[in-house]
């Protein structure tokens, strides 16, 4: 019987050997997943019993998981907040600053208004704009958690960059239905 290395309690971080934080070395988060992979993957103990195949998906899908969240910048800090017993509120706090929120009503008018003119040009320039704002926030938020431990500030950015993560994918949408 085939016993698997890891332990299945483990945070995301610990499953991939990596330190616990926003700024993480990505290139080692890709290596890892890729070498533990290789030693759960279904396909790779389909010869064993069927208690071990079920072992093998359970801890393939455990893993997969764990990769998608530490990839993404906005899920990892959402999960690092709820590491730190810190609830970002998403579906009930709503609240954000107001000058915020005046912004992303214009930009959203804005890419409206593109959309129907089928004008790619200011798509991409706002899709650009909103890319740069979001990394500067990303920066931001690598320092709340990382440096200052400021839960509360990183989780009403989280909050922000959930709400700018969703206009970009309107934009890329927009864009899209223009070269469609």
């Amino acid at each position: 019987m085939t016993t698997f290395a890891l332990d299945f309690s483990a945070d995301h971080f610990a499953l991939f050997d990596i330190e616990r934080g926003q700024g993480i070395d990505t290139a080692a988060l890709e290596t890892r997943f890729r070498d533990i992979q290789a030693q759960v993957h279904p396909d790779k103990h389909t010869q064993g019993s069927d208690a071990n195949q079920r072992l093998a998906m359970q801890w393939a899908t455990r893993v997969n998981e764990a990769y998608q969240t530490l990839k993404s910048p906005l899920a990892r800090a959402r999960y690092l907040l709820q590491l730190q017993g810190h609830d970002a509120q998403v579906e009930s706090n709503t609240s954000m600053p107001m000058e915020f929120l005046v912004a992303q009503m214009e930009l959203r008018e804005a890419v409206a208004e593109a959309k129907v003119g089928a004008d790619d040009t200011a798509l991409d320039e706002f899709r650009r704009k909103l890319v740069a704002e979001m990394k500067q926030e990303y920066q931001r938020l690598q320092e709340l958690i990382d440096v200052r431990r400021d839960y509360a500030g990183a989780a009403g950015l989280v909050r922000q960059l959930m709400f700018q993560e969703k206009l970009l994918h309107e934009i890329d949408d927009a864009l899209e239905a223009v070269f469609a």
